[in-house]
């Protein structure tokens, strides 16, 4: 007799907070991150080879990955984590470097562990 799949009760949404840009772009990013992903993202580069700026580039694009929840662009809001890391992959430098400032002050305020890397 096959056992059937138990039914999980659904995780509550993260708290998150939104952030806009000057051109009223929005970017939500949950407030917090669990033990492990810190535990994670603490992580140094995953091998002796990996250049000094691969690492860094890794370490956004992660955070960005664990962070981001949702990012409304020009009125059309993108909710699938691969299409968001491809929007930042994208994205001109400018852009790039408002939403690394933006997480950056984000983690300052809501998960100190994870500032100063």
């Amino acid at each position: 007799m096959a056992k059937g799949k138990k039914k999980r009760a659904p995780k509550p949404k993260a708290a998150t907070v939104e952030y806009v840009d000057r051109e009223g772009n929005i970017l939500s990013l949950r407030e917090s991150l669990s033990a492990g992903t810190i535990a994670k993202l603490s992580e140094g580069p995953a091998t002796a080879a990996t250049s000094r700026e691969d690492a860094w580039r890794r370490r956004s694009e992660l955070l960005f990955e664990r962070l981001a929840v949702s990012w409304e662009i020009a009125g059309l809001p993108l909710d699938d984590q691969k299409i968001l890391l491809g929007r930042y992959r994208m994205a001109d430098p400018v852009t790039q470097q408002w939403v690394r400032e933006t997480i950056a002050a984000h983690i300052e305020r809501h998960i100190p562990k994870l500032a100063g890397w």
